[in-house]
């Protein structure tokens, strides 16, 4: 094996950001899950694949907990119900429910790094999030609630991702022209809703691809 070269700072390598601000998702982008998070949960209790993320993720259900019409803790509670059913009683799926809020997922450190180098060259960093009301608690959990100059939690402005609100408030909290924002999300109707706002925007694959879009490439 050859010698471990140590990564060089993000900052190393980026020559110069074309923007005057970038907004940033996070689960998917900053914050990954376990590919079994949900799954495993599933399968520990009998229950079909996709049994818990069906009941959690539910369009109506969770468009209600992400515009912020229902607190984290109702929407639990109300998945909790729903799953009752299929798991035999409500306490059953109540303590499911409670295991699968325990879990966390991990912070991807490259990630960090490169919007930490944006942050140093004096561009403003803003986090947007389709969230419910837990999402400032797990940051601080997490350790990355001072990551970003600000976070728009979806939960609280009672509007989601791909409503072109999200994307006015957003520029507004980086105190920037949408034109000169970039945008970045794992999912591309958000990207195209935050391109018809007019901002410029990335849909996420990696850190390395973020580093070029950064310089306008």
């Amino acid at each position: 094996m050859g010698d471990f070269q140590r990564p060089r700072p993000a900052a190393d390598f980026l020559d110069g950001i074309a923007y005057d601000a970038v907004l940033c998702d996070f689960d998917g982008v900053v914050h990954l899950w376990p590919p079994d998070s949900m799954t495993s949960l599933d399968l520990a209790r009998g229950l079909p694949e996709g049994t818990l993320a069906a009941a959690a993720f539910r369009p109506a259900l969770l468009q209600l907990a992400i515009t912020g019409a229902i607190t984290d803790e109702e929407w639990r509670a109300r998945v909790a119900a729903d799953l009752a059913g299929v798991c035999g009683s409500r306490p059953a799926a109540t303590a499911m429910v409670a295991e699968w809020t325990a879990r966390t997922g991990s912070v991807d450190p490259e990630m960090l790094a490169l919007l930490a180098a944006v942050r140093a060259r004096g561009v403003p960093v803003v986090l947007v999030s389709n969230a419910t009301t837990r999402l400032e608690s797990y940051l601080a959990a997490a350790g990355v609630a001072d990551a970003f100059d600000a976070v728009l939690n979806t939960a609280r402005l009672g509007a989601a991702k791909p409503d072109p609100r999200v994307f006015a408030a957003a520029a507004d909290l980086a105190g920037a022209d949408p034109r000169r924002c970039l945008f970045v999300d794992d999912t591309a109707g958000h990207v195209a809703a935050a391109e018809a706002a007019g901002m410029r925007g990335v849909r996420y694959d990696g850190v390395a691809g973020l580093r070029a879009a950064l310089g306008g490439r």
